[in-house]
């Protein structure tokens, strides 16, 4: 562990491949020759704040300094200097992003700590803000949210703390307790704990990336956006505002497999197809894998993810992929117990069953339920939903709703692309007899050929 700190920045240097060396060689003479125009062998903090200039939130730029600054230089000399050398700054680069989790760790340290005193907690919670707020201010700023662009100035500040409390409540301390809030924020940190952090934590290597490839534009290369944040397609012709914003996405995102990271389809919302139980299951049946996103009247937002397609039918449906999140006011994921098989479940027009969308639990005692009688649902979990393990996802056990969003999760399945030319009413007999019995005509009987079920 102590020899990472000495490590020459030749040897670092061999962790870039030549180009990449080059590209980072190339970055260092810039900054080094800001001040002036000659190349003086190192660099100052207001040089590079003023290389970054906006793309970057200046308390970031001061902690990627501070890293680099704190390596421990091979020459001895260079030990009290302030500036930063061309072997520290190769140095902190090769580790943070080509390094071992010791590596990773320690340069993370260097970033996080106070200039005195042990680290805390609390140092590494502020740490944790201003790395989120980084990632939402250079996304946004260079122009990459992919489609998930909010009308809000910036990130709302509760989504920033959502992800901040979900990354820190992997944090271990050496009892093998967890972060548990506010009470922590003074026990002491070691440099073992950062480095299980890491490990434990991806985001935290992964949004250090997104810092350093698009903040300070370096190997961009090597960062692709959309394994970070999938694209919305949502041409609404910017009439549309989802209920997610972009920290929501990623977190969301990483939790699929790569085939759903690449892009959303807009299937259904509130906002573009109004407060219907029969407009949502026109437009997600026979659409793949697919997302569900609820706000309630409390401002809880919430959902699930339906690993195989909608289909109206009284039956269970679903796999074992199909998990409940929560997004606000704390971001988490609750994945399948093994209990029963209750995934999903969407049906429409019988009086024998109950009708709506429901994941996990059972009939009348859903984990996440949405009524037919559109606008109304529960969450009931006491003390925990069966199939999910996860807790009451609304802010009221039975709640109301005027916001709820569904996405189709990559490319639409040649499998899935004649089924969905059915109407609800073609699979489900029972809604077709009711609405001849009440004398409303089907729209569009005549004018397009019923697809004959596949055997």
């Amino acid at each position: 562990m102590g020899n990472a700190k000495s490590l020459s920045g030749q040897k670092m240097a061999s962790r870039f491949l030549p180009e990449e060396q080059a590209e980072v060689d190339k970055l260092f003479d810039v900054l080094s020759s800001s001040e002036g125009g000659v190349a003086t062998g190192t660099f100052s903090l207001e040089a590079m704040k003023s290389h970054v200039k906006e793309a970057l939130p200046p308390a970031m730029v001061t902690r990627l300094y501070n890293g680099m600054q704190r390596v421990k230089p091979t020459d001895r000399t260079l030990g009290s200097c302030r500036s930063v050398s061309r072997e520290q700054f190769t140095a902190f680069l090769s580790q943070l992003l080509r390094g071992s989790c010791e590596e990773k760790g320690l340069m993370v340290m260097n970033m996080i700590s106070a200039a005195e005193g042990p680290t805390k907690t609390r140092d590494v919670q502020k740490f944790t803000e201003d790395l989120v707020a980084s990632v939402a201010h250079v996304l946004t700023h260079r122009h990459e949210l992919r489609g998930w662009t909010c009308r809000k100035s910036e990130v709302p500040p509760d989504s920033m703390q959502a992800m901040v409390a979900q990354l820190l409540s992997e944090m271990k301390f050496q009892d093998g307790y967890k972060f548990q809030g506010p009470q922590c924020l003074d026990q002491v940190c070691d440099q073992a704990m950062i480095e299980e952090w890491v490990f434990h934590v991806p985001h935290v290597g992964v949004f250090l990336s997104v810092v350093v490839h698009r903040g300070l534009c370096l190997l961009g290369s090597s960062f692709d956006p959309s394994t970070l944040v999938p694209e919305c397609l949502a041409d609404q012709g910017g009439r549309f505002e989802s209920i997610l914003d972009v920290l929501s996405v990623i977190y969301l995102s990483s939790h699929l497999a790569p085939e759903h990271r690449q892009r959303w389809r807009l299937l259904f919302s509130t906002q573009l197809h109004g407060q219907s139980f029969s407009q949502l299951c026109s437009h997600i049946t026979s659409q793949g894998p697919s997302l569900l996103v609820l706000e309630d009247r409390d401002g809880y937002v919430f959902g699930g993810f339906a690993s195989c397609s909608w289909e109206v039918k009284p039956q269970f449906q679903g796999d074992n992929r199909c998990f409940l999140f929560s997004i606000a006011p704390r971001m988490a994921t609750h994945l399948h117990t093994g209990y029963n098989n209750h995934f999903m479940y969407l049906n429409y027009g019988q009086q024998t069953m109950p009708n709506g969308l429901g994941m996990g639990g059972q009939h009348h005692y859903f984990g996440l339920w949405v009524a037919a009688d559109f606008g109304k649902g529960h969450s009931k979990a006491k003390p925990a939903c069966t199939t999910y393990n996860s807790p009451q996802l609304s802010a009221q056990e039975d709640f109301l709703f005027d916001k709820m969003e569904v996405w189709g999760l990559g490319n639409l399945l040649e499998e899935y692309e004649g089924k969905n030319k059915k109407s609800v009413l073609d699979s489900n007999p029972e809604a077709r007899s009711l609405l001849e019995i009440s004398g409303r005509a089907r729209h569009s009987e005549g004018l397009r050929e019923v697809p004959r079920d596949e055997d």
